[in-house]
């Protein structure tokens, strides 16, 4: 049931105002000032707030710019000697919107409806930036760990390109998102392109984009990952296995901050952050003639080296427990505990595969074990991986 906050100075309004609301089947509460108002803000959650304009020691207008302070809940203000300038002034303070004196009801309930549905809202989303935060969450507490997020902490802030090295599933790609996430670009587009699987025929309209009728298929104009990154991030994972064709106009939109749509003249401005990830060793593709290395000395400014799983066995329980909670809670099961003896099996094992494998190992271990996790049920489900 949704919950409403009544303030208004006048008894007989806010009794009014509760039984019409109480009617539909709102739940109610009210105050009969400024301050009486904040504390119940502080203490209770309310989906929407309607709040008189016109009271003594603190007016509404006040009240107002007090509650966005401490709270996201719309607020509807209402008074009966307003003008156009109060109305404006509340509008432009944050207020939802603005209702005059005496009521309209099925206004007053089309607005609180519709403050709802926002609050609503507001609240998925807050739910879901949390859910995937969690789920890209950066699980560690050994030296290297902890380097690489006082690495993130003191790079992320600025543009500088990336250079992200390291095996397959250390978690590379955690790395970028991280950089990105706490970047003043974290409110713009995180684009990732996989270089390794689109083919390199199809690379450049993938990066740059291109105009309608530029080849066989270009049936309409589509716009390149560099503009649909424009402002954010752009991640370009296995940059290793990029065309030396694509790696020329890479680097002509890193020096110049300029592309071009394949079949097209025009040149487009662009603003993105470039990372990039590998796990090839670049000095070598160098040495072969296989990246560029102009290109190259573009995207290291900073590099950051993920080291393998096996290289830091100190977290591999932390990790093992992270995963299995959240796959326990994500299928509804009680979250099943390692025996200790488990837990030193699973630090025994290579991790060819690094924590990608780790996730997996876990995940067989969540569904086809009783309760605990013992070293028998390690070796049983675990071990075949490392023969």
């Amino acid at each position: 049931m949704s919950r409403i906050l009544i303030i208004d100075d006048e008894q007989s309004i806010r009794s009014t105002l509760r039984e019409i609301l109480e009617y539909e089947k709102y739940e109610v509460d009210d105050a009969g000032d400024g301050a009486e108002a904040l504390e119940k803000m502080k203490e209770n959650n309310f989906d929407v707030i309607l709040c008189d304009i016109k009271m003594p020691r603190m007016d509404g207008i006040e009240v107002l710019e007090k509650a966005l302070a401490i709270t996201d809940t719309p607020v509807i203000m209402i008074s009966g000697h307003g003008t156009i300038e109060t109305a404006v002034e509340a509008i432009k303070k944050g207020a939802y919107d603005y209702i005059a004196k005496p009521l309209d009801l099925n206004r007053l309930l089309i607005t609180i409806r519709n403050a709802l549905d926002r609050s609503h809202l507001i609240s998925e989303t807050k739910r879901l930036k949390k859910q995937v935060s969690k789920s890209w969450e950066m699980v560690g507490d050994s030296e290297a760990i902890n380097n690489i997020k006082e690495m993130i902490e003191r790079v992320a802030p600025t543009d500088a390109r990336v250079l992200i090295t390291g095996e397959n599933g250390t978690g590379k790609e955690l790395v970028a998102r991280w950089l990105h996430e706490k970047s003043n670009r974290s409110h713009a587009p995180f684009i990732e392109v996989n270089c390794a699987a689109i083919p390199s025929e199809l690379i450049e309209s993938q990066l740059f984009g291109h105009e309608k009728g530029s080849f066989t298929s270009a049936i309409k104009q589509r716009k390149g990952d560099f503009e649909q990154a424009h402002g954010g991030t752009l991640f370009l994972d296995e940059i290793g296995d990029m065309s030396l064709s694509a790696q020329a106009k890479v680097l002509r939109a890193l020096q110049e901050n300029r592309i071009t749509r394949v079949g097209g003249e025009k040149d487009i401005h662009v603003d993105v952050r470039v990372i990039a990830a590998t796990n090839k060793n670049m000095k070598m593709e160098i040495q072969k003639s296989r990246f560029r290395e102009d290109l190259y000395h573009r995207i290291s400014v900073i590099l950051i080296d993920v080291p393998p799983l096996r290289m830091r066995k100190t977290d591999i329980p932390l990790l093992a427990g992270y995963f299995m909670e959240d796959i326990c809670r994500s299928n509804g099961k009680p979250v099943m505990i390692f025996e200790n003896e488990a837990m030193e099996q699973l630090q025994q094992i290579p991790w060819t595969g690094n924590v990608r494998e780790l996730r997996n190992v876990v995940e067989r271990l969540a569904i086809l074990c009783d309760h605990r996790v013992t070293r028998q049920d390690v070796e049983k489900y675990a071990m075949p991986l490392t023969k």
